[in-house]
């Protein structure tokens, strides 16, 4: 799996941080910040979850890398 985060896009509602923090962060004013762009495994479900949840549809998943 490959994460892509759009920070154009983001909202900085924070639902990517509060799913998968391992993955995700956020700056100062909110805006995401993606810590791993290439997760473990063990952290596909939290990551697929934090992709539907976001408001701005700014988390994009590549499954195929």
């Amino acid at each position: 799996m490959r994460v892509i985060v759009d920070t154009e896009k983001c909202c900085g509602a924070g639902q990517c941080v509060l799913v998968a923090p391992k993955v995700f962060d956020q700056r100062d004013d909110g805006i995401v910040v993606l810590l791993d762009a290439a997760p473990a495994s063990e952290l596909h479900a939290a990551v697929r979850e934090a992709a539907c949840v976001c408001p701005g549809a700014a988390i994009r998943l590549d499954e195929q890398a």
